[in-house]
């Protein structure tokens, strides 16, 4: 169910640029538990990929698991394992949700989407990497904006991204 971790969190190799992404929590949950695009998912911590989220992510994630744990899908055992393996997830923070807050608000507004994946959104477009996520909807709406459009992956299309 779980996995550990190789990946540095978010640090390139001196004088390159590499590869990155935002995780957002869809596809975080992944990495803990076997669900649709775990797979895939998993595919970023095999990665070479920079890993950045906004400080949001570990309270969504953390709050998804103790969902699955609500409705019988994990023990309590498994949700302190999973959520202790998320605090040491191979992610960077860089910028504070307060950072983002504008940006993200001004997203929400323009996009009629909910704020909380907007914070995503500003970091991506912040940090000049895609959005990755396995929440369709939100994947839906950003890509058919006229100017946001390739700014978010779906995790089901890595192989391709």
């Amino acid at each position: 169910m779980h996995r550990q971790y190789r990946h540095d969190p978010g640090r390139p190799l001196p004088g390159r640029r590499m590869k990155g992404f935002v995780v957002d929590a869809s596809v975080g949950v992944k990495w803990l538990v076997t669900e649709p695009l775990s797979a895939e998912s998993a595919t970023l911590l095999d990665s070479d990929a920079t890993l950045l989220v906004p400080d949001l992510f570990f309270a969504e994630a953390s709050s998804a698991l103790a969902a699955k744990h609500r409705h019988g899908e994990m023990s309590r055992e498994e949700l302190a394992e999973a959520v202790d393996l998320l605090r040491v997830a191979p992610v960077a923070t860089p910028l504070s949700m307060r950072q983002l807050a504008s940006s993200a608000a001004r997203l929400a507004v323009d996009l009629g989407h909910p704020l909380y994946d907007c914070f995503y959104l500003a970091l991506a477009i912040h940090e000049d990497y895609p959005v990755v996520t396995a929440d369709t909807r939100f994947y839906e709406k950003v890509s058919r904006h006229p100017y946001l459009g390739d700014r978010v992956v779906h995790v089901g299309d890595l192989g391709s991204a």
